[in-house]
């Protein structure tokens, strides 16, 4: 099936017959429960912290005991966790949905996880009459919030047709991929092994422009201007640049993306070089101890490998 380019996010929300709901209401999950809400929508939500709950319930939104209650009530569930692990508890563990799990409800596994593992929990959930929508997203909790991030949609063609006004209101870059889940976590991973590469090209740029004695903000000037722009670059280093390290994106997020894509690679008897170095250069992040910081603390690594004189 051929690819349908993105479009334009929708003027008007659709009209949400039935509530949605939100496991995981973080950055990215929060920030869609409450485009949802601006929509109209009735929205439920579930997390283990109860202070992003809170927040949420301030804004419209209604908190569900647990994940076996918001399933009950909620025929389109959104997962927006951080990894498959917490996919697997949220859906079946024991403090997760379980057995309550209502035919013809569809499940929109939003975090960037292994291909393999979300065709194993589709088919989890295919056991329960439930649908799965493939759908990682990208562009951050701002874009979230106003609905133009982008969404790769991989599900059968009858449940995204069922579905589709919703993702769009989500998601003014939706594209859909096919009908093969993991496809979307397929692309998802491609993409942000370029983003990897793309963000720890522009940190290194940046870090030797200061070191050859260049202004670097009139140097990202140049790059935005010029052939090296890259989104990631331009959006991280210009925070990075001002010392705002607050985390919109773990730097842990693309180190266990990277690890992903590599892992994705050898599956595929594929081995890219230029993403086995950004991998590296994010686990050396993490171990550095910039692992909680914003993604944009590439540019400190690189500033602290210009300073060793041992290069290490």
């Amino acid at each position: 099936m051929a690819a349908v380019p993105a479009q334009a996010a929708a003027a008007e929300p659709p009209t949400f017959a039935a509530p949605v709901g939100v496991i995981g209401v973080g950055n990215m999950g929060g920030a869609m429960a409450r485009r949802l809400l601006d929509g109209g929508c009735r929205v439920w939500v579930r997390d283990l912290r109860p202070e992003a709950e809170a927040a949420l319930i301030q804004t419209g939104a209604q908190r569900a005991a647990g994940c076996a209650d918001l399933a009950r009530l909620c025929p389109l569930l959104i997962v927006a966790v951080v990894d498959a692990a917490q996919c697997d508890d949220v859906l079946f563990g024991h403090a997760g949905v379980g057995d309550a799990w209502q035919a013809g409800t569809t499940v929109v596994l939003c975090p960037t996880i292994a291909p393999h593992d979300v065709e194993r929990i589709a088919e989890r959930l295919q056991a329960h009459g439930v649908a799965c929508i493939d759908a990682p997203m990208s562009g951050g909790p701002q874009r979230a919030r106003d609905g133009s991030m982008s969404l790769m949609v991989a599900c059968a063609d009858a449940v995204f047709a069922s579905h589709e006004a919703v993702l769009r209101w989500l998601s003014s870059r939706l594209v859909r991929i096919g009908v093969r889940i993991g496809d979307g976590a397929r692309t998802k991973l491609v993409n942000n092994l370029l983003a990897a590469v793309n963000l720890a090209g522009a940190a290194e740029a940046l870090a030797l422009a200061e070191r050859v004695g260049l202004d670097p903000q009139r140097t990202l000037q140049v790059i935005e201007q010029s052939s090296a722009q890259s989104w990631i670059g331009s959006d991280r280093m210009a925070r990075a640049l001002a010392g705002d390290f607050a985390p919109r994106a773990h730097t842990t997020l693309l180190a266990k993306d990277t690890t992903l894509a590599l892992e994705l690679a050898v599956r595929a008897q594929a081995r890219p070089p230029l993403g086995a170095v950004a991998q590296a250069l994010f686990a050396k992040a993490c171990a550095a101890g910039l692992d909680t910081l914003d993604d944009a603390s590439l540019l400190t690594l690189m500033r602290r490998l210009f300073d060793d004189k041992t290069g290490a």
